[in-house]
């Protein structure tokens, strides 16, 4: 029988799809979290085999007194995951710790980390990426303006490892730039010159040999870090590779996806990995129309678009990923009806046309999934979602107007 160690399977709250899909297929699932186990979702208690209780997860003398409790008693130790960009790090040093060879290390998460160590990977993988320069203080504001001279204002600032878009701004004039170089920066940043477009993600899941069994895509037509300091509503949706796709170069969008796959060494995981769609020519890069790599997430994409993914491929990707980990290889039908899967959402600070009766007297048919995001996603995301499927985009779009219509 596998051992599969999650990191804090409690959290974020839907990560108990996870668990349940691993325990579905034979696997033992260990537990490790900073909640007490009476606090725990009883579809996470129900799954797990066992769970141990470590309340600063950052104690890493800790967390290794857990994983050797769970090896001392199940033995060897097969896997050490948490689908989370948080703690992909200490999902690293765990593994070298105990010899777990299932995943990264940390000597390789500067390339899987680093915004601009991702660079190098992309472009093996055949992905145009954009201009950038990595500032460390005030000793770079030379170089970094000749950096602008090269690409022009406004150019793109943020932490070269981060999560989200936390600090992650524009710097629109000479004013914006003196004004970051007074800062003190308490870690690398990476100026980039700033792209105008969408972002398209390639999402999905690959095997042992990094073959992609699973892929989709997702469509930002708002970029998050615009999203986070507008404080806007805003919509995405996810489109399965088999429908029609008016927003990219689809057949080679998906075949540089693949590419980057390998390029990257992604084993055995879920990924995430966003582009830029240009709505304008580029001069040097990219021509309107084409799209740039942006960055790569070695881990599902977060909130609950991995829900929106399943209902756009009418699979789970939940149970793709535990066949993967248990058989290396995608058991589930992918030849169930395809839609265009739209997320629609609302923040409290605007007045809407439309309440929930009238959504779902009107939409109920393609409703999905509605609810309240937790107060840490709503920041980014808004306060309340809507999940609905189409067999036009046409349509999709006709039902995110009338989710934000305001009054």
């Amino acid at each position: 029988m596998l051992n599969f160690i999650f990191i804090s399977p409690q959290y974020p709250e839907r990560n108990y799809q996870w668990v349940e899909a691993l325990a579905k297929k034979g696997i033992r699932v260990l537990g490790i979290g900073d909640s007490p186990y009476h606090e725990l979702n009883s579809r996470v208690r129900n799954a797990l085999t066992e769970y141990y209780t470590v309340y600063d997860m950052t104690n890493m003398g800790k967390m290794i007194e857990a994983v050797s409790y769970y090896q001392n008693k199940y033995g060897k130790i097969d896997y050490i995951e948490s689908n989370n960009e948080w703690w992909l790090q200490t999902d690293a040093v765990l593994r070298e710790w105990f010899g777990v060879t299932s995943g990264f290390y940390p000597a390789d998460m500067e390339h899987i980390k680093a915004k601009s160590a991702m660079k190098a990977s992309f472009e093996k993988g055949g992905a145009k990426t954009i201009r950038y320069l990595v500032v460390r203080g005030p000793e770079d504001k030379e170089k970094a303006k000749d950096f602008v001279k090269k690409v022009g204002f406004p150019v793109f600032v943020k932490p070269d490892i981060g999560v989200g878009a936390s600090d992650s701004y524009s710097l629109r004039n000479e004013a914006d730039f003196d004004a970051f170089f007074e800062r003190h920066l308490p870690e690398p940043y990476i100026m980039e010159e700033e792209m105008h477009g969408s972002i398209v993600s390639f999402d999905g899941i690959c095997n042992e040999q990094g073959d992609v069994v699973f892929c989709c895509t997702d469509h930002f037509p708002i970029p998050i870090a615009e999203l986070v300091h507008a404080g806007a509503d805003h919509c995405y949706w996810n489109v399965p590779f088999a429908l029609k796709m008016d927003d990219i170069q689809q057949k080679e969008f998906e075949k540089v996806g693949r590419q980057v796959v390998k390029a990257f060494g992604i084993r055995k995981r879920f990924f995430h990995i966003e582009f830029f769609v240009l709505n304008e020519d580029r001069p040097g890069l990219a021509k309107k129309g084409e799209f740039v790599a942006l960055e790569c997430n070695m881990r599902a994409p977060g909130g609950y678009t991995p829900d929106l993914i399943d209902f756009g491929s009418s699979v789970s990707v939940f149970d793709i990923y535990a066949d993967v980990i248990a058989y290396n290889e995608n058991r589930q039908d992918m030849s169930l009806p395809k839609y265009y899967a739209m997320a629609s959402h609302r923040r409290n600070t605007f007045n809407y046309l439309h309440d929930d009766g009238e959504i779902y007297a009107k939409y109920g048919e393609h409703m999905k999934m509605t609810g309240d995001y937790p107060a840490n996603i709503a920041v980014v995301m808004g306060n309340r979602y809507y999940m609905a499927t189409f067999e036009t985009l046409a349509e999709a779009k006709e039902f995110d107007a009338f989710v934000r219509a305001k009054r």
